[in-house]
């Protein structure tokens, strides 16, 4: 039985972010997710994930400067000492709130850059980060993400994704896999979800190509649902779509796996 986790950077976006987790849970969630937590202090959103009985499954650590379209710092080189910062700023957050999995995204290598020095840099990072992690008992994952929706970002393919997971070889570092990234650059999703399933720490879905609800587009989700539960996947599913209309119009895909 799949366990969904409510995307809050994304969905219930009806009301500011901070009651989001309560509109969350009343529509039957367990668990959350979202991009950063860093505008609120830990204590704030450790007090509302124990108000509603909510588990954070997930979140990004600092991105570099998400206005100026910087989308994670993992591969920049001459940027070691900020990822390095941002690692411990993330660890801060994740043990007070008692998050267990936290992104390192790769980012946007500039135009100019070298992609070797860029590469090597992405796996020296993410094995700092991953050090770091293992001694809180958290998970490191890396996602690879489409470059439709984010032009040039460093990681676009599992393949890609899987081959700097294993130069790092770090026991608690694991993929990432959105299945919408992955049908818009690859498809062949069940293949690649019985291929990965040893390496995967998280996974999250929408609907494709419009990334709405996961009931709706060319994806057929119910499959890889059984999919994962025959694959042994108990994990969490992030809910990482941007709903078509009112977030609670459109949960009726959920509403058979949701808490009463």
């Amino acid at each position: 039985m799949p366990k969904f986790a409510a995307n809050l950077s994304m969905m219930f976006n009806e009301v500011p972010f901070l009651d989001r987790f309560a509109a969350a849970a009343a529509a039957g969630f367990r668990g959350v997710e979202f991009l950063f937590p860093y505008e609120h202090t830990p204590e704030t959103l450790t007090q509302i994930l124990r108000k509603h009985q909510l588990e954070n499954v997930l979140f990004n650590m600092p991105p570099g400067d998400w206005a100026a379209g910087e989308r994670g710092i993992t591969c920049l080189p001459g940027r070691e000492e900020e990822f390095r910062a941002g690692v411990a700023k993330a660890l801060t957050y994740a043990t007070q709130m008692g998050v267990t999995r936290l992104h390192a995204m790769a980012g946007i290598a500039p135009a100019n850059a070298d992609p070797a020095a860029c590469k090597a840099t992405l796996i020296a990072n993410l094995g700092y980060a991953a050090g770091q992690c293992a001694a809180q008992n958290i998970m490191l994952l890396l996602e690879a993400i489409n470059n439709r929706d984010m032009p040039g970002f460093f990681v676009n393919t599992q393949a890609e994704s899987y081959e700097i997971c294993a130069a790092v070889n770090a026991p608690n570092l694991k993929m990432q896999l959105d299945l919408y990234h992955m049908q818009v650059m690859e498809g062949d999703l069940a293949t690649k979800l019985r291929r990965y399933a040893p390496q995967c720490g998280h996974i999250q879905i929408a609907g494709a190509p419009e990334r709405h609800e996961p009931d709706t587009g060319e994806v057929r989700y119910e499959y890889l649902y059984a999919l994962l539960d025959e694959i042994g996947y108990d994990g969490w599913i992030g809910c990482e779509y941007r709903p078509a209309g009112k977030t609670l119009d459109g949960l009726g895909w959920f509403r058979p796996f949701a808490r009463s």
